[in-house]
């Protein structure tokens, strides 16, 4: 065995850990193939989100936050990534090459971020403040901005125009019949191999106190909130707005979650607000310099004691495949 490339069971664990990454209504929108100590990360097209996502962005970005989760699992697991992006151009299905080297130096964060993996998962329902006893980690601005990828905290004044846009795409979608069906098919019942189940969603009483969440179907989470949400807004924005900015902003994107994870705060992606046109507009222009906004992150503090139930994930074996060399007799 070589000793400079990792076993096939450390990547097998670092891909299925991978794969507990955020996607755009649980879609899982990735396959992965190793050969020769080279992992590679595809899009699978065939979980395009066609209405509610039909340039594939949505898709690239929760593939990047795959990406990132891939890489923290390997440091955790005493390997070091190098990462090279869109290695085939822009406009393939082919969005990274990830290289090992072993002797990574993981520090006890490096450990709860690995921990915080399986701990994460997105909560609808409402949070409480970001507080002095579980703040806001200082960290998170510079190391989203080593990524290429800016963040911007949102102040309260921006509420009113993040519940304006909200409204505005959930009237635009009301009536939208291919949307519709698309929403209800990934959300609010049990899917095998992804989707979002009842257990998982808010119910109608504490989804209507998020001004500013996605109008999925009503759920039946086992808590009901006694106030209106306080979380705080996060905004992901690129300089630029394709597939290799996608892929970063998804990357800052799993940073982000799980740094948030280990501060025992609260998260939930929001990408409605980004989906059509004039409302990304509206999000753009509570930006500082008017990047292209890319994702939305509510976070928080919670005192729930029963979390939401945790979403399906794809078996191994359906997203991870192994290209052996042939052999010759």
């Amino acid at each position: 065995m070589d000793s400079t490339l990792p076993d096939e069971n450390v990547i097998r664990i670092a891909v299925d850990l991978a794969c507990r990454a955020p996607s755009v209504h649980n879609s899982q929108p990735w396959q992965w193939t190793y050969a020769d100590g080279q992992l590679d990360l595809y899009t699978e097209r065939g979980r395009l989100l066609a209405s509610a996502d039909p340039s594939g962005r949505q898709l690239v970005i929760s593939c990047g936050a795959a990406l990132n989760h891939l890489q923290t699992a390997m440091t955790g697991l005493r390997w070091s990534a190098d990462i090279q992006r869109t290695p085939d151009g822009p406009h393939s299905a082919h969005l990274a090459t990830i290289r090992f080297r072993h002797g990574a130096r993981p520090q006890s964060h490096e450990f709860d971020l690995l921990a915080a993996i399986r701990h994460r998962y997105s909560d609808r329902r409402p949070f409480g403040p970001v507080s002095v006893k579980t703040p806001m980690p200082a960290t998170l601005p510079d190391m989203v901005r080593s990524r290429g990828v800016h963040l911007t905290v949102l102040g309260q004044d921006a509420r009113p125009a993040l519940a304006k846009a909200t409204e505005m795409t959930a009237a635009a979608r009301k009536y939208d019949s291919a949307y519709q069906a698309e929403l209800h098919w990934w959300a609010g019942h049990s899917l095998r191999q992804g989707g979002i189940p009842v257990d998982s969603l808010a119910t109608a009483q504490n989804r209507d106190r998020v001004d500013i969440g996605r109008r999925f179907p009503a759920g039946r989470d086992n808590d009901s909130a006694a106030e209106i949400d306080r979380s705080t807004v996060l905004v992901l924005s690129t300089d630029t707005d394709g597939r290799d900015a996608w892929l970063r902003a998804g990357e800052a994107l799993s940073s982000v979650l799980l740094e948030a994870t280990v501060g025992g705060l609260a998260t939930c992606p929001l990408t409605h607000m980004t989906e059509l046109h004039q409302s990304r507009e509206m999000i753009r222009e509570l930006l500082p310099a008017r990047g292209f906004p890319q994702t939305l992150i509510r976070i928080g503090t919670t005192e729930k004691k029963v979390p939401p139930r945790q979403t399906p994930r794809r078996p191994l074996e359906s997203v991870f495949s192994i290209r052996r060399p042939h052999s010759r007799s």
